[in-house]
């Protein structure tokens, strides 16, 4: 009996350790997937669909699709505020501000490149809230990538992006925050977290959406197949599949085996914008884009 204990303990360490090519293949699709977002998102807005509207629709997909799996459970009261400023961080704020940035951007690279500030200021929030540690490794990692961003600004293509660049600041900051929020959700299942994520999300965006973009009802009746269809894969693909199977990667690995995937995201994102919108990047893009996406990698490496 001792002899399987410690088998299955010494297995249970080699899986840990060496990731099997079925999940390096998932990796590459969950990637892929994160990175699709963007230039799907901007299809959508192509379409003349309401940014907003779009976002308050998409995150009730999200709600609808997890409403199964969350079986209307309640949470201990001592979670309901982290979980209230988790969901209005992740729901409401950031899918605001990225969806506005993409409908304010003619040039989508740069966007995804800003969107990468997420993980430096998730640090530096750490730090600020939870009295988390960062090294001077980190520190220099966390200004080399504010100075990749820095740089597109000196693009002369980018000029006119500025207002969009600020936007997708603001989404990494919301998201950022989000990560903060969700360290006192441990406890919690994802799909409880996600489910009421998407219920505020939705209903937030819906009431803005209202507020700034007019009548709902004939906004909703404009929107054609084709957007439905992106709005689906946004909703779907992106937002539950990618996301619960990164969750569930998170469960057979430690995240310092995982994260540094990550730094895929921002790859695919430009080469799919670069095949659908035929953008090709500047020099200034590339360099800005390398050293932020290199300083991701190395911050991800560290923790």
């Amino acid at each position: 009996m001792l002899i399987n204990i410690n088998f299955l303990k010494l297995n249970k360490l080699i899986i840990i350790k060496f990731m099997t090519n079925k999940h390096y293949l998932l990796l590459i699709v969950i990637t892929f997937l994160f990175g699709s977002a963007y230039p799907v998102q901007k299809l959508i807005f192509n379409e003349n669909v309401p940014p907003i509207l779009m976002g308050s629709l998409r995150m009730l997909i999200v709600f609808v699709c997890l409403i199964p799996f969350w079986r209307f459970k309640i949470p201990n009261k001592k979670y309901w505020l982290p979980l209230f400023f988790f969901s209005i961080c992740m729901g409401f704020m950031a899918n605001l501000f990225m969806t506005l940035s993409l409908k304010e951007a003619a040039i989508v690279s740069p966007i995804i490149i800003g969107s990468q500030l997420a993980i430096p200021f998730a640090i530096l929030l750490s730090s600020f809230f939870l009295k988390e540690k960062v090294n001077f490794k980190k520190w220099i990692l966390i200004f080399t990538s504010f100075v990749g961003v820095s740089i597109l600004s000196f693009d002369p293509l980018i000029r006119n992006e500025i207002f969009a660049l600020f936007l997708i600041s603001f989404m990494a900051f919301f998201y950022a925050s989000a990560q903060v929020f969700s360290r006192y959700l441990k406890e919690l299942d994802v799909t409880l977290t996600n489910c009421i994520m998407g219920l505020c999300g939705f209903f937030f965006l819906f009431i803005t959406s209202y507020i700034f973009e007019g009548n709902i009802i004939n906004n909703l009746i404009k929107i054609n197949f084709k957007s439905w269809l992106l709005i689906l894969h946004s909703a779907i693909f992106v937002s539950i599949a990618a996301h619960m199977s990164m969750f569930y990667l998170y469960r057979i690995y430690p995240v310092n085996k995982v994260i540094p995937f990550y730094a895929l995201f921002p790859i695919f994102g430009i080469l799919q914008t670069m095949l659908i919108f035929n953008e090709m990047p500047t020099f200034i893009i590339i360099l800005g884009g390398l050293i932020v996406i290199t300083s991701i990698y190395l911050l991800n490496k560290l923790d």
